[in-house]
């Protein structure tokens, strides 16, 4: 292993902790990490919600609540179909709670069984055989053009709601597509999950139910500038900013009518704050007898939010903490945006006790799916993860009893290794229902069994995956062999389609290169997955054979597929033939030092400093320190099946520090020996046993110091 430590310049680390408030090893650690962009710095030193984009950036948005109010009026019947994996249950029991929250009747589908990925044409006719006249689609959908048609011909409508890359020329002809990834979207974040999206049009009908919602509201704001007047106004629709104008008028030189400012202003509400100031300024600059019609905001804002009452605009500007995260000049009209926004979510309970409860099944789902950790994922998922240990939903915490997690601080660990694997489970096993039955049942004891089942399907699913990797282990050592150690490629009908990601992530880690295991169905078809291993291109390896499947898709390290039968030689020769020019990473795993640290910063602090930096997860990895010539004060040989652990004793003069360093025994009296010094990388994590919680270091490498000689 190789460790790196990358350069953070000393001028860019001092500024970073100036400017935002934060230590020199903050600071150190975020330049080395390339976080130093203000957006990025927002994410990660914040964890308000009003920070979270606004849902009606999505260009189909409105059309949707449209629809949806629409339905909501005529009491029409919805449906709501999602996927089968823990991105699209909770996808769909967010959107069925919601929609039946807001006064809807509405029903919902996940497959079941060997069915495909996706709507149905089935799903489609039953529903309108039914009186339904409203779909949904929930991590799914946008490779659908087909079925969006056939229910366009029956006189049902289709609204999308997706993240995954649209692969046609063109969208489906659905009343609303709703996906941060088309490539037109204006939405300024395209890593959301299924459940990300849902969650954001909960949002957007929390804002529909105000009278906030498609008002046309207008932001005024004058100010004095020597022998004139700056005059700044802001339009808003639904809270997005739609225009804005600067104009600056010299008293007595210019007709109100011939400004800007009447077409701009003009049908819409003016807002200012401290309205006899505004009012006196309007008249100054544009003399007494032009009339704009403004109302005075500051005090029914000042009710719902006193830190800002009776205090002027350039007053809040300097207590602003929005405006340290702008790169551009921050005004007073944007501390009037920025209070105008907030006042607005507040008065439509944006952030309530319902979110809390959804928000945990969006952190799963977006752990569950692999999400980049960073901007508003990073609210979305700490925010969840945050009311799960506060308060675990219905379903949630009959689940969390029976894997004996209750009562337990849960982070991004515990929800992508002990949780989100049981909700996958009952996808994998063809019973994807269950899981959405879970969250959705309203009888405790009802509840209780369904969780019981879940676990009862993950067991099942390690049993299946334990026996098919019996037998298909063989066959992957031949097939590394034939692509010259580049890829594993195995395709079986021993393997049951739900663990085929199950197995191709284990083939990873034992042969580390990339894995493709696929399924041979009864039905004559072939579904698979792959994932990633040393840089290999999943969207460029699936490109090659794009006319093949029936369908593809998935993300940076993780994908699936599906073909027919008669199309998998085809596969095979189209896979051996990309490979021939692919070169994969270099097998030396290289460590990446966040920072070192003197031994006297390995204090009880330690762990509250490191959670500053959670959630951790994808795109945003556990911070990794090193530490040099720590004296070991004893070492022990540990495991449950195969004693080949190591739990360390580490001494940093002011505290010892429990360590386990995993699969490590064999480096003990041969790299070095107790009481020697070593220099160390190494994560902090909780050791957890008998119901107690410790923090402990987990060793990622080590070697006897540099200086060493000399016993400690």
């Amino acid at each position: 292993m190789r460790w790196v430590k990358r350069e953070a310049s000393p001028l860019a680390v001092k500024e970073l902790a100036s400017k935002y408030g934060v230590d020199a090893l903050t600071a150190s650690i975020l330049a080395r990490r390339g976080i130093t962009a203000p957006e990025d710095l927002l994410y990660f030193l914040e964890e308000d919600p009003r920070y979270l984009h606004n849902p009606f950036l999505f260009e189909g948005m409105e059309d949707a609540v449209d629809r949806l109010l629409l339905a909501r009026d005529e009491e029409e019947k919805v449906l709501v179909f999602g996927d089968r994996d823990a991105d699209g249950v909770t996808s769909t029991v967010i959107l069925v709670e919601a929609l039946r929250d807001f006064g809807l009747e509405t029903s919902w589908q996940v497959p079941a069984e060997n069915q495909a990925y996706g709507l149905s044409i089935g799903a489609i006719d039953a529903f309108a055989e039914a009186g339904g006249t409203l779909i949904l689609t929930v991590d799914c959908g946008i490779s659908n053009h087909e079925e969006v048609l056939h229910a366009a011909e029956l006189g049902l409508d289709v609204i999308i709601l997706d993240h995954h890359l649209l692969k046609a020329p063109e969208v489906p002809e659905a009343l609303a597509v709703i996906d941060p990834k088309l490539e037109d979207s204006p939405y300024p974040f395209r890593h959301l999950a299924g459940c990300g999206v849902a969650y954001k049009l909960v949002c957007a009908l929390k804002i529909a139910k105000t009278g906030i919602y498609k008002q046309q509201v207008a932001l005024l704001n004058v100010r004095p500038l020597n022998d004139a007047y700056l005059i700044e106004a802001v339009r808003l629709s639904n809270l997005v900013e739609t225009g804005r104008i600067r104009e600056t008028v010299v008293p007595g030189m210019l007709d109100l009518g011939k400004t800007r400012l009447v077409p701009f202003l003009q049908d819409r509400q003016i807002f200012v704050w401290d309205g006899e100031l505004q009012k006196k300024l309007l008249a100054k600059a544009l003399g007494p007898g032009a009339e704009v019609q403004v109302y005075d905001l500051a005090p029914e804002i000042g009710e719902l939010m006193p830190a800002t009452r009776a205090t002027s605009l350039l007053r809040l500007k300097e207590k602003s903490k929005v405006g340290r995260y702008r790169e551009d000049a921050f005004e007073e009209i944007d501390v009037f945006e920025s209070i105008f926004v907030s006042y607005a979510l507040k008065k439509a309970a944006w952030f309530g006790e319902d979110d809390l409860s959804l928000l945990q099944l969006v952190a799963l789902g977006t752990i569950a799916d692999l999400m980049p950790l960073k901007n508003e994922n990073r609210i979305l998922v700490k925010r969840g993860l945050a009311a799960l240990n506060a308060k675990p939903r219905p379903g949630l915490a009959e689940l969390l009893d029976r894997l004996g997690l209750m009562g337990k601080l849960l982070g991004t660990v515990d929800a992508a290794w002990q949780i989100t694997p049981v909700i996958n489970a009952a996808g994998r096993m063809g019973k994807a229902s269950t899981a959405v039955e879970l969250f959705l049942a309203k009888d405790g004891s009802e509840r209780a069994k369904l969780a019981e089942a879940l676990i009862a399907m993950n067991l099942e699913r390690r049993r299946l995956g334990s026996e098919s990797w019996e037998t298909i282990y063989p066959m992957a050592k031949e097939s590394l062999a034939l692509h010259g150690d580049k890829l594993v490629l195995v395709g079986d009908k021993a393997v049951h389609r739900g663990i085929t990601g199950v197995i191709a992530s284990k083939m990873t880690n034992v042969f580390a290169v990339p894995a493709v295991i696929a399924s041979f169905q009864p039905d004559g078809t072939v579904v698979g997955s792959i994932r990633s291993a040393r840089g290999f291109n999943i969207g460029a390896f699936l490109e090659v054979s794009a006319d093949l499947f029936i369908d593809y898709g998935g993300h940076d390290a993780a994908a699936g597929f599906s073909l027919k039968g008669e199309d998998w030689p085809e596969f095979l020769s189209r896979s051996a033939s990309y490979l021939e020019a692919v070169e994969l990473d270099a097998e030396e795993e290289i460590i990446e030092v966040d920072a070192e640290l003197p031994h006297d910063r390995l204090s009880n602090e330690l762990p509250r400093f490191v959670s500053r930096f959670e959630p951790f997860g994808e795109d945003n990895g556990p911070l990794v320190f090193l530490a040099k010539g720590v004296p070991i004060v004893s070492a022990d040989i540990v495991g449950k099946r195969d004693a080949n652990h190591l739990k360390l004793l580490l001494d940093f003069g002011q505290a010892k520090w429990p360590a386990l360093w995993w699969s490590a025994a064999e480096r003990l009296e041969r790299d070095f020996s107790v009481r020697d010094r070593i220099d160390l990388v190494f994560k902090v994590s909780i050791n957890r046993y008998n119901g107690q919680e410790t923090p402990q270091l987990e060793v990622l490498d080590a070697r006897r110091s540099e200086a060493e000689g000399v016993k400690a």
